[in-house]
């Protein structure tokens, strides 16, 4: 009887840590006032992955460059798009911004594994999550977008 017990607690406790690896994060966070702090300083390149029709309704963070992660040629399209606009330099902090930070978390590791060293995603999006109220709630610039 102890052997049974043993054993369905060992399984139970295997199956938590795998839940909970299985929901780590791709990387580091910021929140949304960090992010825009640092793009302003210079210290951040600031990327709106989302489509043009989302960044017409919303606006777009001031200062972000918008690449379409939903890129004509896949990931690699977008992989180097992202390397051109950074000059190559995989090196440069890069934020990632969409509409509620689940697609910055798949274009994280995205960059990651394309040899980005410093990938930041903005968890919390344009519209907000549970990661805190978002780009647009927080009162932070958004500029027209000119090419939708």
């Amino acid at each position: 009887m102890l052997m049974q017990r043993l054993t369905l607690v060992t399984a139970a406790a295997f199956m938590l840590l795998s839940i909970n690896a299985c929901s780590q994060d791709s990387g580091p966070t910021l929140a949304a006032p960090d992010a825009y702090a640092q793009a302003q300083a210079g210290k951040l390149t600031l990327i709106d992955i989302r489509r043009p029709d989302e960044w017409k309704q919303t606006g777009v963070a001031k200062d972000a460059l918008q690449i379409n992660m939903a890129h004509p040629q896949g990931d690699a399209g977008f992989v180097a798009q992202v390397t051109a606009e950074t000059g190559g330099d995989k090196n440069v902090p890069i934020g990632l911004i969409c509409r509620t930070g689940n697609r910055t978390t798949q274009m994280q590791r995205v960059l990651t594994e394309a040899g980005f060293t410093q990938v930041y995603n903005i968890k919390e999006g344009m519209a907000g999550s549970g990661a805190g109220p978002g780009w647009v709630a927080r009162g932070l610039p958004v500029e027209a977008c000119e090419r939708c």
